[in-house]
């Protein structure tokens, strides 16, 4: 089954759009923290447990590493806080693989104004966030993969979407049959 966080359920996608509204510029950095935990707790609680107990495999855009990565590294906020606090949210959860696409952020960020040239579209709270900010995030990821190589697949996200997906699938294939 398929999720995200913030989001995956309806007390989750409210708070999600809390979290990315542009509007919410002055939003305090622990306010950001607790609400990301709010909306995994729910998560946690009425999707992924139930889903894992029924013996299911879970694909979440985005977990626990996430809110290290940009509520640790790139707000500043104490890692060790945002640790305490992602075990409370995550009921204790923890992927057993995490795929990193990695990315110079001045690309990433090139990439989103792109995308965002589309009818409707708009940065979100996140998006607009100063490259160096964006920066910090890219290094908290690396950090957290560095600390867990075991766990993580970084993915060099600079070159075209089918040769990603070729290399996803490759991964994921030889890490379920036990080769990787």
């Amino acid at each position: 089954m398929e999720t995200r966080d913030p989001g995956g359920t309806a007390i989750g996608n409210q708070i999600r759009e809390l979290l990315l509204d542009r509007e919410n510029v002055r939003m305090a950095a622990p306010t950001e923290l607790l609400l990301y935990e709010a909306s995994r707790a729910q998560l946690v609680h009425e999707v992924i447990r139930p889903a894992l107990a029924a013996g299911r495999i879970v694909l979440c855009d985005r977990f626990t590493d996430s809110t290290t990565a940009y509520q640790g590294y790139g707000r500043g906020l104490e890692l060790s806080l945002v640790a305490r606090l992602n075990a409370l949210g995550s009921d204790g959860v923890t992927p057993d693989l995490t795929f990193l696409f990695d990315l110079d952020p001045a690309v990433g960020l090139a990439r989103a104004a792109e995308r965002l040239r589309a009818p409707r579209a708009g940065a979100d709270r996140i998006e607009g966030e100063v490259l160096a900010f964006h920066q910090r995030v890219r290094e908290g990821f690396r950090a957290l993969a560095s600390a867990e190589p075991d766990r993580f697949v970084v993915v060099d996200a600079g070159r075209g979407i089918l040769e990603i997906g070729a290399e996803l699938r490759r991964r994921l294939d030889a890490r379920i049959a036990g080769l990787e």
